[in-house]
């Protein structure tokens, strides 16, 4: 995942590395391990055996992904993995290239499963123990493992290939042709905990309090006594990140509201009740809407805004900084998908955050993101555990660059004016028709285009609204929401009648992938 932990951690903490070989559910992998309480991390397929050494993990599962081991340039890990004694769990092409790598045969067997299969399991193995061996999984594959390599037995069969899984347990080797990390596969955690908590001998001890009680520790021995700043925007990520470190280092730290003129309807209100006076944290509000508005005036491009924005937010912050003094450190509430989106080694880029990639290369600060190896909903149960409010925990995620993004083309007072009070609309609705929990954000979007209308019996050339609903996980994916007509008829009603500027709103059906949830 990129950040590891401190080397006076490494030997504390148990933890299983996922090999990432370009598989679309290498991030699930690594959360139903967690979900077993047991810390994982993903890290490329080609990482070395002297890296592995060093992080010291109870156990490797390799990724399926969308390769077969036959073609030119296949991704491939070291051999030399298989020697270090550590327990490994194969995953689809994970299975496929364990077993090409030790000596066995994978082959196009001409009977490719997809979707729902039967699976028969045999008796007497580690990764079905104590399940029923007759159950469905969830394949996608087209090769398949037609010889074992030397020294292992098949665990599970189906109608079409006879190794649906294989075991080696004298060399601690496991491997499935399906994927146990999908909610499709009937057992899928029960075999994952069969291996992390027998072949890996780890125990369920990741729990929230062990991870807040380690993220403290670290944040002491890091900043020591020096002072400390932390972006605060409002969101559950910064709101965390600020809790969080306040409980390490107290009145060291200062928290900035910057009101860049990009945030919801009665943002900054909302962030001062809350961190002042439930927290008693030290809050400083900063007035930078002319400044942030004069740096994107013309802007059109979204990786430009985000750049600019990011870049402005660091500006401000040492700004700040100088006239406190002695500020070294700048806490940020970035989350693992913001990382893996602004691309990584393994991940293509898909759009700069602004905290992530957007960031100046000559900042003063050392960073201090205490949440880099989170997922969303890890965060807010994090925020539960350190006694945040409800309605800043289950906050629906708002990105960093604010409503700058969610104007395409350029940003103007006028637009996010008209944008600041749709989008206030429809989280009044979607909370009134009881879906804001439901759903994993809800707002608004203003596309720099106008549109031919009739209001009043009199022609209107003014710009539309659409209205963007999903559902998700953790933001990796999404799918649309599927919001009742009766809650997009008001929608549609209320901001045509309300928001002066407007008169056409459309609904956006996009699931992620193809789009992304934000349109910018």
């Amino acid at each position: 995942m990129g950040d590891k932990f401190s080397e006076s951690e490494q030997g504390s903490l148990q933890k299983v590395l996922v090999l990432d070989f370009g598989a679309q559910y290498s991030r699930l992998i690594a959360r139903r391990v967690r979900e077993c309480k047991v810390y994982s991390e993903i890290v490329p397929y080609d990482i070395s055996v002297d890296e592995i050494k060093k992080i010291n993990p109870q156990g490797l599962i390799f990724s399926g992904g969308p390769a077969s081991v036959h073609v030119p340039n296949a991704p491939r890990c070291s051999k030399e993995i298989f020697k270090l004694g550590i327990p490994i769990l194969g995953i689809c092409y994970g299975m496929q290239l364990m077993a090409d790598m030790l000596g066995g045969e994978v082959a196009e067997t001409g009977k490719s499963e997809y979707g729902k299969t039967r699976l028969l399991a045999k008796e007497d193995t580690l990764l079905f123990k104590g399940i029923s061996l007759e159950q469905d999984v969830w394949m996608s594959h087209c090769d398949s493992v037609k010889t074992m390599p030397v020294g292992f037995k098949s665990a599970a069969a189906t109608e079409s290939i006879q190794v649906a899984a294989m075991e080696n347990s004298n060399n601690k080797l496991y491997a499935v042709q399906f994927h146990p990390e999908v909610i499709h596969t009937s057992f899928g955690i029960d075999i994952l905990k069969n291996f992390l908590y027998d072949a890996c001998e780890c125990t369920p001890s990741w729990t929230m309090v062990s991870i807040i009680e380690k993220s403290i520790e670290e944040i002491k021995k890091k900043v020591g006594r020096n002072k400390i700043i932390c972006g605060l925007s409002g969101g559950v990520d910064s709101a965390v990140a600020a809790v969080l470190v306040h409980k390490a280092v107290g009145d060291q730290l200062t928290c900035v509201f910057v009101d860049h003129g990009l945030l919801r309807k009665r943002e900054a209100e909302q962030v001062e009740e809350t961190f002042k006076r439930n927290f008693k944290i030290n809050l400083v509000q900063i007035d930078a809407q002319e400044r942030f508005l004069k740096k994107l005036k013309g802007v059109t491009d979204p990786e430009k805004k985000r750049i600019f924005i990011g870049e402005e937010f660091i500006r401000v912050f040492e700004k700040f900084a100088c006239e406190l003094k002695n500020v070294n450190f700048l806490v940020q509430g970035t989350l693992y998908p913001d990382v893996i989106e602004s691309g990584t080694k393994d991940a293509a880029k898909i759009k700069t955050h602004h905290n992530v990639g957007g960031l100046p290369l000559d900042m003063d600060f050392k960073l201090i993101e205490p949440l880099r190896l989170l997922f969303k909903d890890e965060v807010r149960t994090m925020g539960e555990e350190l006694g945040l409010p409800d309605e800043i925990v289950w906050r629906q995620p708002f990105p960093g660059p604010g409503l700058a993004i969610r104007i395409i083309g350029e940003v103007t007072a006028e637009r996010l004016e008209i944008l600041r009070e749709a989008d206030a609309i429809v989280t009044e609705e979607v909370k009134r028709a009881g879906l804001y929990r439901k759903i994993w954000q809800s707002f608004a979007v203003l596309p720099g285009i106008k549109s031919v209308g009739v209001m009043g019996d009199k022609r209107t050339y003014a710009y539309p609204i659409a209205i963007r609903a999903v559902t998700s996980e953790d933001a990796m994916t999404a799918d649309w929401a599927k919001l009742p007509y009766d809650v997009l008829e008001r929608l549609s009603s209320r901001i045509i009648n309300e928001v002066s500027g407007v008169n056409r709103v459309v609904y956006d059906i996009s699931s992620k992938p193809p789009g992304t949830i934000e349109w910018e």
